[in-house]
């Protein structure tokens, strides 16, 4: 194992845990839910303001335009926050992605708005792990790059999005874009598990809804004359849910439809996600579906129709990612807190940019738990040690390590 350098010593010292605690408490106290537009602006001059300490240009971009099937099977828009970019030396010939997300999954209206100290080294509160944490550990590790000068020679962008919790599909085009020609990238989502462990290969992820048409029709005068969509509805589930194997799973969420009690219901939609765990996955899922769409129509009647598919492509650990992470556990190693890795069924940005052809390693942001709840954590002492940890792969990867 390559030892740490005199000079990645001086380099790791110069992180500071104090300012990062102080912005994972100011980020928290800011309602960032992901339909939350005024706190998520909130939030982007804060960040726009933290991360000026960087050279760069910092870039407010609109989000895509991005439509839902509302419970009647109309389409309608949906409003997401713009997305925080900042470029740093565009013109280097070598460049690295660094992404994160400002949303958390907690309304305005969710009772869960306050960070409480549960001892002097865990802090429980919304976003402190999932991730404006993250976010700290991001800009403390590159002011302290950015004093070396192994960073002149590398350029990289930033990229904070603001719907990463809802599968980021307002800045999916963005996470391509930047991917583009990126040798590679540090995704900021908390660690797999409090212990540090490293999310690797993940599942994909796409989220259907399938809006179902039959014939409305007296319950008791003449029902045979009607074509009862929530039944279809329910068989399509049923149908759906037995599709489920290794490597594939399928869950119908919800049916939405259906009025009076003496109306055969002519209305249903069904919404459900799946989560293959590679390409040959989704090929035999869609296979499969397009069958069953089509059984469906015919047994029962009824029109289908189909919104969604895959936004999260699944996530393998390919040669170049597998250098990238044993670099991270290299590092973390030196630093003196070994780390593994697990796969997860779970999805995240990562698996964007990974289908970019871009290795990367996405769970470089703080230790905690509980996230997506309540009782969301972060270990505190985590924050410089992971700071520490990015500064070190960053000064790597610029020398040419590995990739």
């Amino acid at each position: 194992m390559q030892q740490l350098s005199s000079l990645e010593r001086d380099l790791i010292a110069r992180v500071d845990a104090a300012p990062m605690l102080h912005q994972v408490l100011a980020w928290s106290a800011i309602n960032t839910g992901t339909g939350n537009l005024s706190g998520l602006s909130r939030q982007w001059k804060a960040l726009a303001d933290a991360f000026c300490a960087l050279p760069g240009a910092i870039t407010d971009l609109s989000p895509e335009p991005v439509q839902s099937v509302a419970a009647d099977g109309s389409r309608c828009e949906i409003a997401n926050g713009s997305h925080f970019v900042l470029r740093v030396r565009p013109e280097a010939k070598r460049r690295f992605l660094l992404t994160g997300h400002m949303d958390t999954v907690f309304p305005a209206n969710h009772p869960f708005q306050q960070t409480v100290w549960r001892d002097p080294q865990t802090l429980n509160g919304p976003g402190t792990a999932d991730m404006k944490g993250g976010i700290a550990v991001i800009l403390a590790a590159l002011k302290v790059f950015e004093s070396s000068k192994s960073a002149k020679g590398v350029g990289y962008d930033i990229l904070i999005n603001s719907d990463e919790e809802t599968g980021s599909l307002s800045s999916a085009p963005l996470i391509a874009d930047l991917a583009r020609g990126k040798v590679a990238a540090l995704t900021y989502e908390p660690s797999a598990l409090p212990d540090g462990t490293l999310a690797g290969e993940r599942s994909g992820s796409g989220n259907y809804s399938v809006v179902i048409t039959g014939r409305s029709a007296h319950a008791g005068r003449n029902p045979d004359e009607g074509r009862n969509a929530i039944v279809a509805a329910a068989a399509l589930a049923v149908r759906l849910k037995a599709i489920a194997r290794d490597g594939l799973a399928v869950n119908p969420a919800r049916i939405e439809g259906g009025s009076a009690n003496n109306v055969v219901p002519d209305h249903a939609v069904l919404r459900f996600n799946i989560r293959p765990r590679s390409s040959d996955d989704t090929a035999a899922f869609q296979q499969h579906f397009t069958a069953l769409i089509a059984e469906i129509t015919a047994a029962h009647e009824v029109a289908c129709h189909v919104h969604g598919g895959i936004s999260r492509p699944p996530k393998p650990v390919d040669a170049a990612a597998e250098k990238l992470f044993g670099m991270v556990e290299e590092c973390s190693a030196l630093l003196g807190q070994p780390i593994g890795r697990i796969a997860s069924g779970g999805v995240c940005d990562g698996n964007n940019i990974a289908a970019c052809g871009v290795p990367v390693v996405d769970t470089m942001g703080v230790l905690g738990g509980a996230i997506h709840s309540p009782d969301e954590f972060l270990i505190v002492s985590s924050l410089e040690h992971r700071a520490q940890l990015s500064a070190l792969v960053l000064h790597r990867l610029a020398s040419g390590a590995i990739l």
